[in-house]
């Protein structure tokens, strides 16, 4: 059985075999009144950016701290190609959903994307306050994960805000980025595409799906409609099931 995981902001590349770190706030109360962990169990240690350290309970303070002495620290190297997911506004129902099963696939990163056809609208303060709710559940669906690495979320962008950092990323023929679009009625899978690039960009359409003009907006900026199967997949299981492909597709797996 793997050892649970918890976030920890004293963590570093360089913290010594044989320290002992605090693990306090919202991860030492999960750690000690929900995961009930005692001194000389084992539990892992991330700090969000790659680096994962084993360590062992060395003693327990109240109901929501700990301390752990570190038993070994390691590095861990970024998946390549990169895969930034610009995902379209969901329902408010499926929105953090769609970032919680795409984190557990590997996301990246995140870019909120206001389509013309969203249903919701982050508008003036519920934009800041709906990609906080995005980056806490990137978070705690990484802890689920075991991952060493959050995914961040960016400010949302609209069409054609897409499509101008579609553009400043100079998709071309010898691209350092790719854009795939996931598209219902792509004649192409995404299995069949060139996807030798250090950055890809997984666009994921809203539950009305991509207006013809939109999706020709985004086509003229670079991006590639591509299909994942015969089935239409959910806006919020659409991004998961890419990455699974990309994974396997890529040397990402």
């Amino acid at each position: 059985m793997s050892l649970p995981v918890f976030l920890c902001e004293a963590l570093r590349a360089d913290t010594p075999v044989g320290e002992v770190l605090l693990l306090d706030g919202p991860e030492g109360r999960h750690a000690v009144t929900v995961k009930r962990l005692r001194v000389g169990e084992g539990l892992e240690l991330v700090d969000t950016r790659g680096v994962r350290a084993t360590a062992r309970v060395q003693a327990v303070e109240g109901k929501a701290s700990l301390r752990a002495e570190v038993e070994s620290v390691v590095v861990e190297e970024p998946p390549r190609p990169r895969v930034t997911v610009v995902q379209a506004l969901p329902k408010a129902e499926r929105s953090e959903l769609a970032i919680d099963l795409a984190t557990q696939a590997g996301a990246d990163a995140f870019i909120p994307w206001q389509a013309e056809r969203c249903v919701a609208k982050w508008v003036g303060p519920k934009a800041a306050k709906g990609q906080a709710k995005w980056q806490a559940a990137a978070r705690e669906a990484a802890k689920q994960a075991r991952r060493a690495r959050v995914p961040e979320v960016y400010e949302p962008v609209d069409t054609a805000g897409l499509v101008e950092l579609l553009r400043e990323e100079s998709l071309g023929a010898e691209p350092q980025a790719r854009a795939l679009l996931l598209h219902e009625e792509a004649a192409a899978p995404l299995a069949s595409c060139d996807l030798k690039a250090e950055h890809l960009y997984l666009i994921v359409g809203p539950e009305g799906g991509i207006g013809a003009e939109e999706a020709a907006r985004l086509r003229e900026a670079g991006a590639v409609p591509v299909h994942l199967g015969p089935e239409v997949l959910r806006t919020a299981s659409a991004a998961m099931v890419g990455l699974a492909a990309l994974g396997v597709l890529t040397a990402r797996w």
